[in-house]
């Protein structure tokens, strides 16, 4: 009768049976809001037939909410959290009365906005304008797994007016996803008065006009909403709309339509006279008793996952001949590539395949690569959904677009426990003539402000190469940050590559290019190879300095910097804002475990020009000359 992804079609048993739970689920979603004094009970009421619809037909197991042939069903408008949770307790998920106790309480998993700690959640959300995203990850996880999966988007009217919706409606047509249903309440209300007062939107003209096929229901017949899904799963004719009108609050009369109940929770006389107009009894005081006794259900592990990623052997880079970082990632993906026919692999790119190095992967398997347009917003969020679907996914961008731009996707990336390869290039001032638009400086002090992400800044194209190896295995979001220009591999005392031969990255690993005694230097990144120079240039006067190399400034190696700080001068050196990078993560170690070297941070100090990368970093202090001199400075010599 339930869950068989709407293969039959709706008979009148079921027809009473979902009228009940949409009936007894508006209940629920009183009750806990009205006992936690906050929530959205209008929008929930209005979403209603369609979360009871969809939770109950759709392919999913209660008993086993991770089943992994399941459907994935994404709430967009997140904020109707509380009918989203009614609508998954009354399909079997889990406890109304849990829910309805413990809503929106001090440790208990009914957040107010939908989590994937719930049972039955499949990211979380919130941020309006993110669920089709993640949707149209999630259907593409379907295609490169081969998984029989149908992804479902719920979505609220107001939030297609963001642009990053526009974004994803256009990449589901584009890659044919007709095993995507978006079901779009459309009741005309949103936190501030009338839709078509704040920001109109033709909803079906945006839809239809990307190349989607739309369907109108009314969104509280179950009849119509029941064959409008039934239609839309079983279609070969690409992604589909389901444009449902809906009333704010129905069926409750002094509800209906008003905005007021869009974020407030009803009074204890609303509630009763809500809950009579329902034909229920009030349960308010049952579920305040159960509040007191502390949360119930228990969180569904939300972690990284692991592929079995195989690897290949590294490639070494020579001193004879300069070369770029990225051309070496680039590279080393291929390898990856060919090393994994077997494994389910994607990588997305937003128009800038030649420059950020993956067209040659691109050529090689345009099977497995995702090009996004310009829009990197959709393409963060659709990364994240597709890595947490067993498919191995890299994104490759500029640092300004593939952090900056979409910090918030990147944080709900993290929230969610993605497992994102982010690889940005076009960091720091090496993107030189780009200009102070481009020139991503806050590629370590944004991720940093995250409790999740990985952050690895190579050397040179050697241990890019080992490091681009190493985060295809690394559970977790991971990010890869790198310059634009050819640079030279970085020398051991010996003469030899540093980081080629048996090399291997290990993260949070601090390598020692030289020994010394009067001061240390650490060095991030691709001014790495001018700290070694400058060193040498002082050994040769007599002074003795030791460069510490670091490609993981946010998993700073205890026993390394307990070494660093021991000498009587540090200094930090990074083509990244001063304030927020490595040097901050240093100060930050050294006065946790008591060291009181004296420290000097070098990095960028402001917005600069365009101009070359050379010229921009002598100017900063950060080329050879400049880190000499602040290291006599620094030691007074």
């Amino acid at each position: 009768m339930f869950n068989d992804g709407f293969a039959s079609p709706l008979t009148e048993d079921l027809r009473e049976a979902l009228s009940d739970r949409a009936r007894r689920a508006r209940g629920t979603v009183l009750t806990a809001t009205t006992l936690a004094n906050s929530g959205h009970p209008g929008g929930s009421f209005s979403s209603m037939e369609l979360y009871t619809t969809v939770y109950s037909c759709a392919r999913l197991r209660p008993d086993d909410p991770g089943w992994a042939e399941r459907d994935r069903v994404v709430v967009s408008h997140g904020h109707t959290s509380p009918g989203a949770y009614a609508a998954l307790a009354m399909a079997g998920f889990f406890s109304a009365d849990d829910l309805a106790a413990h809503f929106r309480q001090a440790n208990a998993i009914f957040e107010g906005h939908v989590e994937r700690h719930v049972p039955g959640i499949e990211w979380s959300t919130g941020n309006l304008g993110q669920g089709l995203s993640a949707g149209v990850g999630f259907a593409l996880a379907s295609q490169f797994t081969g998984q029989p999966w149908h992804t479902y988007v719920m979505m609220s009217d107001a939030e297609q007016h963001k642009g990053q919706v526009a974004e994803a409606r256009r990449l589901a047509v584009k890659h044919g996803l007709c095993d995507l249903t978006a079901v779009v309440d459309l009741n005309g209300v949103q936190i501030s008065g009338r839709t078509l007062d704040i920001m109109p939107v033709s909803v079906a003209s945006d839809f239809e006009a990307d190349g989607w096929r739309v369907i109108h229901v009314d969104g509280h017949d179950l009849g119509e909403v029941h064959e409008a899904l039934r239609s839309a799963t079983s279609s070969a004719e690409g992604p589909t709309a389901i444009i449902a009108r809906t009333h704010m609050g129905h069926p409750v009369s002094f509800m209906l339509d008003d905005y007021d109940f869009h974020g407030r929770g009803l009074s204890e006389e609303e509630y009763a006279k809500a809950m009579n107009e329902l034909g229920l009894e009030s349960d308010l005081e049952v579920a305040r008793a159960r509040r007191a006794e502390g949360p119930g259900t228990p969180p569904v592990p939300v972690a990284s996952s692991t592929l079995d990623v195989r690897s290949s052997a590294s490639r070494d880079y020579g001193p004879e001949k300069r070369t770029d970082n990225r051309s070496a990632w680039g590279s080393a993906l291929l390898d990856i590539g060919e090393s994994n026919e077997a494994l389910p692999m994607a990588v997305l790119d937003c128009d800038l395949a030649v420059s950020v190095k993956t067209d040659a992967f691109r050529d090689r398997w345009p099977e497995r690569f995702i090009e996004c347009g310009v829009g990197e917003h959709n393409a963060a969020t659709v990364a994240g959904a597709l890595s947490i679907s067993g498919v191995l996914t890299f994104w490759a961008d500029f640092g300004v677009f593939g952090i900056d731009e979409v910090y918030n996707q990147q944080r709900l990336n993290d929230i969610n426990a993605a497992n994102v390869k982010l690889v940005v290039t076009h960091c720091g001032l090496d993107v030189g003539e780009d200009g102070r638009t481009h020139h991503c400086i806050d590629y370590v002090g944004t991720l940093r402000n995250m409790f999740g992400w990985k952050v690895i800044v190579p050397a040179d194209p050697n241990q890019t190469d080992r490091a681009a190896r190493a985060m295809a295995s690394m559970p977790g979001n991971v990010c890869l940050a790198m310059g634009r220009s050819k640079i030279d591999v970085v020398l051991a005392a010996d003469g030899s590559p540093l980081f080629a031969g048996d090399y291997r990255f290990r993260y949070g690993e601090v390598v020692w290019a030289r020994e010394g005694a009067d001061a240390c230097v650490l060095a991030m990144g691709t001014v790495a190879g001018a700290a070694v120079k400058a060193a040498d240039v002082l050994a040769a006067d007599g002074i003795s300095v030791a460069v510490g190399i670091v490609a993981c400034p946010l998993a700073l190696d205890e026993d390394a910097m307990a070494r660093a700080g021991a000498f009587p001068a540090v200094l930090t050196v990074e083509d990244h804002n001063v304030l927020t990078g490595l040097g901050a993560c240093v100060a930050e170690s050294f006065a946790e475990h008591g060291k009181d070297p004296r420290l000097i941070r070098s990095g960028v100090t402001k917005y600069t020009t365009s101009g070359a990368a050379r010229d921009l970093l002598a100017d900063a202090g950060l080329d050879a000359a400049g880190i000499e001199s602040a290291l006599r400075e620094a030691i007074g010599r």
